[in-house]
């Protein structure tokens, strides 16, 4: 499986870069603190509901992208992280 995008690297690099704002800036007009902000943006924390929320209400996608980018994300992880020891539940016993 392929990489795919951070929604964190896409938020600091796409949506921050290409508007020219500062984290302390987008945190508040976000209404989310600073350090919330930067956590996300330097992948020291995934998306969260409430800030893809956020995100959409504020013109910048919709909160169903960027859960989708992070939930890609976290499954590319988990597989790349390798198999579990799993039993299928539908056999018989």
């Amino acid at each position: 499986m392929r990489n795919p995008a951070r929604p964190g690297e896409v938020l600091r690099e796409d949506v921050l870069g290409g508007l020219n704002l500062t984290v302390s800036e987008a945190a508040k007009r976000l209404g989310v603190s600073r350090v919330t902000l930067s956590r996300v943006i330097h992948e020291h924390a995934g998306m969260s509901p409430n800030l893809a929320y956020r995100l959409e209400l504020a013109g910048i996608g919709t909160a169903r992208l960027w859960l989708d980018m992070q939930t890609a994300r976290n499954l590319a992880e988990q597989i790349q992280a390798g198999t579990p020891r799993v039993t299928r539940l539908d056999t018989v016993a």
